[in-house]
């Protein structure tokens, strides 16, 4: 069994470990941003047959972006699956990110939207407009029964929730998916080229980038079951992607509205729910957790 170290790729890993250690001591982007978050989040609260080339027809009139949805049946080396990566990297996102100081002194609130907006300088019937009031709406929304959410806009926020979420004392890292080769292209067939790895942790923390004229993240943490695993895989024009995906095991409290139930055709509570996780997200783990061949 491989220990998990080194998940996350080098540059963004630096980033993140100048504050940890510490701690252990535009409108395109905004509204590809808001249409994934939207898919992942949900309609009304969070987020979440399977995907496979020759699909029924109603795949066809699918938003591309809310195709990162499968069954575990899919984890299968070989099987081919059509998947949406954004081309955005949190090493693109970390740039973003406030001191906690000046994050602190501009409001974040629903309330407080019509100054915000005069703030940013966006007019109210901009797709800046449209992204920021969906941001705050999803981050003051109620977290389901056995989860707990938190919208940080700072990095020493992140990781103050991130050490909440966790029991005293444990040291985490976290793990996100990497494009392996420069590439504009979205939305293609990905093959699975290995068998997955399955990551053990008891507890995780997923945060998803949200659209906001600064980084934001939806941080949540689920006490349902919930299984994380590292995909190789490769496009049809040779894009290599070293994925992370997500299992829920429990989805009996989601929302019906939630894009995970129409991509797949399953109702809540009827199946367990996997997804990509995008290359700008990212999943804090416990250091212990270990990494082992499904």
């Amino acid at each position: 069994m491989k220990m998990g170290s080194g998940f996350a790729a080098p540059n963004v890993f630096l980033c993140l470990l100048l504050f940890m250690s510490a701690y252990r001591s535009g409108a395109r982007e905004m509204t590809d941003i808001l249409l994934q978050s939207e898919e992942l989040i949900g309609h009304n609260h969070d987020a979440h047959h399977h995907v496979h080339a020759h699909q029924s027809s109603h795949m066809d009139h699918m938003d591309p972006s809310s195709m990162v949805f499968f069954t575990m049946k899919d984890l299968k080396k070989g099987i081919t699956m059509p998947i949406y990566f954004r081309v955005n990297e949190l090493s693109n996102v970390f740039p973003h990110l406030l001191p906690r100081e000046e994050a602190d002194s501009i409001p974040f609130s629903l309330e407080e939207l019509a100054f915000l907006l005069k703030h940013f300088s966006f007019s109210k019937d901009s797709t800046q407009a449209r992204a920021m009031e969906h941001t705050l709406k999803q981050c003051e929304n109620q977290p389901i029964e056995g989860e707990i959410k938190f919208c940080p806009t700072s990095l020493e926020s992140m990781l103050d929730f991130a050490r909440s979420a966790f029991s005293s004392g444990t040291e985490f890292k976290f793990v996100n998916t990497r494009r392996l080769t420069k590439s504009t292209t979205q939305f293609q067939n990905y093959t699975i080229l290995e068998v997955p790895d399955q990551i053990f942790a008891p507890k995780m923390v997923a945060c998803h980038t949200m659209p906001y004229p600064y980084a934001v993240f939806y941080c949540h943490s689920q006490e349902t079951e919930n299984k994380a695993f590292r995909v190789s895989l490769v496009g049809d024009n040779g894009d290599r992607v070293e994925a992370i995906a997500v299992c829920h095991m429990d989805t009996s409290k989601w929302s019906r509205d939630h894009a995970s139930f129409r991509v797949l055709g399953i109702e809540p509570g009827s199946s367990h729910v996997c997804h990509f996780f995008q290359p700008d997200n990212l999943i804090f783990v416990p250091v212990s957790s270990s990494i082992s061949n499904i």
